[in-house]
């Protein structure tokens, strides 16, 4: 009797070749090998790099004489007064009180706003109805709200968060609606086959596949919401309220251009790490999603 043969394809499928590696230490070696991070002297370079060539460029300006030193003054000055500042217990309030308003506000734009845009997602009438009029709103200057605003609500702190609010919703409203668009129509079989329906489907497929888009939306949804913020504290102007926009406006009135620069950089500042912040988010994001771009993979 003969012994039967077997080929080396059957040998190779019953019994592997090496050791079986976990799917959590292949992942760790993926990320370990195929995306070396840069030293963070590389990352933070540019950042330098930039802030000194706008110094540079500002001082040669106030070196050419364009404007008398006490209407432009030079980089060392404006510094040296924003260090002043630093030092007053009335500039850390009037910091506060701008920053508790801004998150205060954008916090209800983002409930406003995703609300308006996942209704507007999931209902196609909807969508037609007021599809256009968010993108219209987005496009509105926020200036042109606070008359009604100040009309309707008063000057008060109603007023400011009203234009805020509505700065601030349409652009993460717009984040909803195009993320939810970019999600592969694969996704949704995927859904239907899983049996995941109505808003079980928007919660466990739909929501994290457009997460992406909608950090976006809430990047530009800050930067409307800061600039509405900042207007609406130049020009509502509330008995005791110490805030940034109101001493940048009390700068410009007494002539002190020094101050008034000190205070638009400490506003420069505030939106360049809220739009750090927020573009860190998205690359995570779309790192851990595998959705990186080569300069953010060694970055």
């Amino acid at each position: 009797m003969t012994k039967p043969i077997t080929s080396r394809s059957d040998d190779a499928t019953l019994a592997p070749a090496g050791p079986v590696l976990d799917d959590s230490v292949l992942a760790e070696s993926s990320d370990t090998t195929a995306s070396p991070r840069s030293p963070w002297w590389r990352r933070g370079l540019p950042i330098v790099i930039a802030i000194a060539l706008f110094l540079t460029v500002w001082q040669v300006v106030v070196w050419s004489g364009w404007k008398p030193d006490y209407l432009l003054p030079g980089p060392v000055a404006v510094l040296g007064e924003l260090g002043r500042l630093a030092s007053e217990l009335t500039f850390w309030q009037a910091l506060g009180r701008t920053l508790t308003r801004a998150v205060a506000g954008f916090g209800l734009a983002v409930g406003i706003g995703t609300v308006i845009g996942l209704a507007a997602a999931r209902s196609r009438l909807l969508r037609s109805a007021i599809g256009s009029l968010v993108t219209g709103l987005q496009t509105m200057p926020s200036v042109v709200w606070f008359p009604l605003a100040i009309l309707l609500l008063g000057l008060g702190e109603q007023a400011i968060m009203f234009v805020v609010v509505l700065g601030a919703a349409p652009s993460i409203a717009n984040g909803v609606l195009t993320g939810v668009d970019q999600v592969p129509p694969a996704y949704h079989k995927l859904g239907d086959v899983l049996g995941a329906h109505g808003w079980t489907l928007y919660r466990h497929i739909v929501i994290p596949a457009a997460l992406p888009s909608y950090v976006g939306g809430l990047n530009q949804g800050w930067a409307f919401a800061w600039r509405s913020l900042m207007a609406g504290e130049l020009l509502v102007l509330i008995p005791g309220s110490i805030a940034l926009g109101n001493r940048l406006s009390a700068a410009q009135e007494f002539g002190d251009s020094t101050g008034l620069m000190a205070y638009m950089i400490v506003i420069l500042i505030v939106g360049m790490l809220a739009d750090t912040a927020f573009s860190a988010l998205a690359r995570r994001i779309r790192a851990r999603r595998g959705l990186a771009t080569p300069a953010e993979r060694g970055a």
